[in-house]
């Protein structure tokens, strides 16, 4: 099965705004500040936002209510976003590596993992 994939217009354009604002002042912009102030800051924001949206699963879950759900995703998306820009990478990055999984189960997919360390 080949599947032509184009980027979401959405995710392109935050990631432009992304690497603009790598470069702006950290008094104006948040995501200057966040890459003022290091890798480990913006993966605490990362892990915070994760830790928030499992809540929100959670509780979405057992309320039926996803509006929650759905911002804390988002906030968990952008972070990791930032995060992806401070290293050099981009949206496009992680959308071509889900696109080389089609072909693969999740469980062959897995198993060519090699080992963590």
């Amino acid at each position: 099965m080949t599947t032509e994939r184009r980027d979401d217009p959405v995710l392109a354009a935050l990631a432009d705004v992304l690497e603009q604002r790598k470069e702006a002042s950290p008094d104006e912009s948040y995501v200057a500040r966040l890459h003022h102030k290091g890798l480990n800051k913006i993966l605490e924001k990362v892990g915070e936002e994760c830790t928030e949206t499992i809540l929100a699963a959670k509780d979405a879950d057992l309320t039926g209510r996803t509006e929650h759900l759905i911002s804390e995703t988002a906030d968990l998306w952008f972070h990791s976003l930032v995060m992806l820009s401070h290293l050099g990478l981009g949206p496009s990055d992680v959308l071509d590596e889900l696109a080389s999984r089609f072909d693969l189960s999740g469980l062959e997919e897995k198993a060519s993992r090699p080992p963590e360390a």
